[in-house]
């Protein structure tokens, strides 16, 4: 489907891929659209929701700034999946013992390896000269948290909480695939508060003239956007890897349960809370993606539904009024408290039929009914992906 509605009340016009988007989300949306260095126009996918300052499945092109707010705290979250060469027939037909497995590999909610257990030395090596540089000149991160420098390394391949999730899923064939989603943890959301602050400081007066202060905002050239660019790629590679070694964990756990099995597909390793250095529309942008992933021609991506729905791998066409991206999931159609209102686990055990996972009052704020449909959801974007495999969960596994 084409885009869908065009707001132009802002400096540049925001273009938005569905109908349904709430009111809040509007406000937000042109918010964005006033600010002096966003390029061309911004981008709403069909996911579009409420959030913290930006908006969720705003995709923002910037010229000379970046607002740390609408990378968010959790940055580089995102999604990997494996295809196995396992078939349903050879699952077993009691999935709790093997979702119990699963949750003994990875730590979930607030939990972290013991320590000496986890991720190889190797992976901690590669990414503890970055996080040094950055502490040196930020000795601030290291108040924010209690061990921090201890912390980030025992959460290396770890999940998380909210609506990161393990996923054991089938797809139209019958294949096996293991799905994930997460990002970079606490260290992440240590480095995203900390900017956001500075982002703030360094308005000082100027942070009035904002329409929301979340969107303050650090200019190329001034103190602390050199080093915001180095702390950001850093935890994206970190969510990278932390997607990469929960998936080894996950394989090898299952390996000890399941017939003997190899990989055959890789889908991706996808941030979908992000930004990076683009060309669009002739000029090199900083492109930031909350809540979207990238849909250049032929790129794959995954676009998840939610626990009790199905899930998509896609190929990208490009498409360039998108600034080539897609959503990033389902998206919220209510938040975490109206969902605990408006739901009971009685309504979590019906919604979630046939997918062994929790059903308890713990993870009501994740139910099916929270989100928004996404076959609709998927209508909405057929001019940026095309799809390759649909997936439906058997086993979840939240934090």
């Amino acid at each position: 489907m084409p885009i869908k509605r065009i707001i132009t009340k802002g400096k540049v016009p925001v273009k938005i891929y569905t109908d349904d988007v709430d009111p809040q989300a509007l406000t937000q949306l042109g918010n964005l659209a006033q600010l002096p260095f966003v390029r061309g126009h911004v981008a709403a996918m069909p996911d579009v929701h409420v959030g913290i300052g930006a908006t969720v499945g705003a995709v923002i092109p910037t010229k000379g700034a970046i607002i740390p707010a609408a990378v968010g705290v959790d940055i580089g979250c995102g999604m990997n999946a494996v295809r196995l060469s396992l078939k349903a027939s050879q699952l077993p037909d009691n999935l709790r013992p093997l979702r119990y497995v699963v949750e003994a590999a990875v730590p979930v909610g607030f939990d972290m390896h013991p320590e000496g257990r986890g991720a190889p030395a190797s992976a901690v090596r590669a990414l503890s000269g970055g996080l040094d540089r950055i502490v040196k000149k930020h000795p601030g991160l290291l108040k924010m948290q209690k061990n921090v420098e201890i912390v980030w390394a025992r959460q290396l391949g770890t999940l998380g909480g909210g609506n990161h999730f393990i996923e054991l899923c089938l797809d139209e064939n019958q294949d096996v695939w293991v799905m994930l989603h997460s990002g970079s943890r606490g260290i992440g959301n240590i480095i995203g508060r900390y900017f956001i602050d500075l982002a703030r400081k360094d308005m000082g007066k100027h942070l009035a003239n904002l329409p929301d202060r979340d969107l303050a905002y650090l200019q190329e050239g001034a103190e602390h956007f050199d080093d915001y660019v180095e702390a950001v790629h850093w935890a994206q590679d970190y969510a990278m890897t932390n997607r990469r070694e929960m998936m080894r964990l996950i394989l090898d756990a299952l390996a000890r349960q399941l017939p003997p099995f190899a990989l055959t597909k890789e889908a991706i390793n996808c941030h979908h809370n992000y930004v990076a250095v683009e060309q669009h529309f002739g000029e090199t942008l900083f492109i930031t993606r909350k809540g979207a992933i990238r849909a250049g021609e032929g790129d794959l991506g995954i676009i998840p539904g939610s626990m009790g729905a199905k899930s998509y791998i896609v190929r990208g066409k490009g498409e360039p009024q998108s600034f080539c991206s897609c959503s990033h999931g389902a998206g919220r159609r209510m938040s975490r408290g109206k969902a605990k209102k408006a739901f009971d686990p009685q309504d979590l055990i019906a919604q979630t039929a046939g997918v062994e996972c929790r059903k308890d009052a713990g993870v009501l704020d994740e139910i099916p009914g929270a989100y928004k449909d996404i076959d609709e959801v998927m209508a909405n974007q057929s001019d940026l992906v095309e799809v390759v495999h649909t997936l439906k969960q058997v086993i979840c596994v939240k934090g």
